[in-house]
């Protein structure tokens, strides 16, 4: 008998108007269509076209730029070899698992991403409860990638001014304090700026793009140059105290996996996207694939350019990538160079918050997360989750407290991203696969598939999800102590545990996930 993925006391419950769209809406009859099925109101502007939302995915993934400014653990456990070596692996792993995500997008688009397709592809039986958890750890990995570049670019200022005085004594106090500063900043554009960032991606788009040809032409030109044997071949170093080089660079592999995520993001944006299901999955494919290639280009630039690894890793700044400027131009040129990477950085940032709001906002509509009602209102007059995106900016300073007490805190934090995203994409990825297997006639339809190399390319992508979610809890270097800990398991293992007292005492009442909603069309 054909399994059932409704909850059967809640398929007669009423929507109120879920394929209306409210004024200034504007979406597809596809659109329309595609929420009526999930059972949602659509409450916001769809103001996204298909080559505003390709440039929204481009600029917030920033590839290139976050290789750049967060290689150090990459550098310390592997060296030159190293990190050029495990960014390819980390390239061709996490391309299955984006054109997985890509997949899920089009049969299900939606600002809910990971957690409604749990809902959706899992067994009946589990839905409600696999849905929630993973509700609650999607919205801890968002906050956790929101965090992480606020807290890089408020302390890279630190480090530029470190550049200019080389007698300035960087205080983690100070680093946060910017970081509240880069925090403000995200908050005034996704709330009073929030109708011109559409018209503001492509520009964006074209400056990622410019600020990458320049800060490749320098490096070519004008920075000493390593052997090609010392890049690719022999300059492996195990700085972390690790015995087993092997073990170092699983460790330090980090640094590239950290730059490959977020590439779903624009799933989150799918309720803002015209025509959603065809071009969600195309924005989220080529942003991935097209940032992949500019990163791998520019890191053989940046690594050939590196005179000396341990001495990038001992600069006063704390930013490998600082040290390789300083090799090739003057102080000027460095905080030039430095200002041109971050720009898009910032504006990554910004748009990094508009996808978490987005996430957060959609699991409180389902009633997942406390305080529901206030976190999953909208702001009539702009059509925007003001409330979420209060509350993403207030966590991404708690996050940044941490940098305050431990020397660390970044890795924590993004190993936390790495390791709660894992979380829902090996969840969600693996009801997909269940699904296919036992009941592939119940799907929703893609616009955008893989077709017989669907299941395959799913559970691939499957298999690397666990293999970077188990390294992305080490410490980077042993032996462990409070300092060097990575306070990031410790975060995931809570906030999982939160997450089933939650439900226990509250979601299994008030949370029915979205498939309790979803009607056959």
């Amino acid at each position: 008998m054909e399994e059932s993925n409704k909850a059967p006391e809640l398929q007669s419950m009423d929507i109120e108007d879920p394929g209306h769209n409210k004024e200034g809406a504007e979406g597809t009859a596809v659109d329309d269509s595609d929420m009526q099925r999930m059972g949602k109101v659509q409450e916001f502007k769809r103001n996204l076209r298909p080559v505003a939302a390709l440039s929204f995915a481009s600029v917030l993934q920033a590839t290139w730029e976050f290789i750049l400014l967060s290689d150090y653990e990459g550098l310390e456990d592997g060296g030159l070899p190293g990190m050029f070596w495990s960014y390819v692996w980390t390239f061709v792993g996490f391309g299955f698992i984006i054109a997985s995500i890509s997949e899920m997008a089009s049969m299900a688009p939606t600002s809910g991403g990971q957690y409604h397709w749990v809902s959706e592809f899992s067994s009946a039986r589990y839905q409600k409860f696999l849905s929630y958890i993973t509700g609650w750890m999607s919205v801890l990995a968002w906050q956790a990638g929101t965090a992480s570049g606020s807290f890089l670019t408020g302390t890279i200022i630190q480090g530029l001014i470190s550049v200019k005085n080389p007698d300035y004594d960087a205080k983690g106090w100070q680093g946060t304090l910017l970081v509240f500063a880069m925090v403000l900043v995200i908050y005034v554009f996704n709330v009073y700026a929030s109708d011109i960032m559409p018209i503001l991606n492509n520009l964006l788009m074209i400056l990622h793009i410019l600020s990458w040809a320049v800060i490749l032409i320098v490096l070519w030109a004008m920075a000493p140059h390593r052997t090609a044997e010392e890049v690719f071949v022999t300059g492996w170093e195990s700085y972390g105290g690790w015995s087993n080089m092997g073990l170092a660079v699983m460790v330090g592999q980090i640094s590239a996996i950290y730059g490959s995520l977020s590439s779903d993001a624009a799933a989150h944006m799918s309720e803002e996207v015209k025509d959603a299901g065809r071009y969600v999955p195309i924005a989220i494919a080529w942003g991935y694939f097209s940032n992949g290639i500019m990163a791998v280009i520019l890191l053989i630039a940046y690594l050939f350019a590196t005179p000396s690894v341990l001495a990038s890793l001992d600069d006063d700044t704390g930013f490998p990538f600082l040290y390789v400027f300083k090799q090739a131009v003057s102080t000027a040129g460095v905080n030039g160079l430095t200002s041109i990477i971050l720009i898009p950085v910032i504006f990554s940032n910004i748009f990094f918050n508009m996808a978490t709001s987005r996430q957060t906002w959609a699991f409180a509509r389902d009633r997942g997360l406390p305080f529901s009602d206030w976190i999953g209102k909208v702001d009539e007059k702009r059509q925007i989750p003001t409330n979420a995106i209060i509350l993403s900016c207030l966590i991404s300073c708690a996050l940044s407290l941490i940098n305050i007490g431990s020397e660390t805190a970044f890795n924590a934090i993004i190993s936390l991203n790495v390791a709660a995203l894992m979380y829902t994409y090996i969840t969600s990825m693996s009801c997909l696969i269940w699904r296919k297997i036992w009941h592939p006639e119940t799907l929703p339809v893609a616009r955008w598939n893989m077709g017989r190399w669907g299941l395959p390319v799913n559970i691939i992508g499957l298999v690397y999800c666990i293999f970077s979610l188990f390294w992305s809890l080490w410490p980077t270097e042993v032996p462990v102590t409070a300092a060097n800990f990575n306070w990031s398991v410790v975060i995931f293992v809570v906030v999982f545990i939160i997450s089933l007292v939650m439900y226990l005492v509250k979601g299994r009442k008030e949370y029915v996930g979205p498939v309790a909603i979803i009607q056959n069309m």
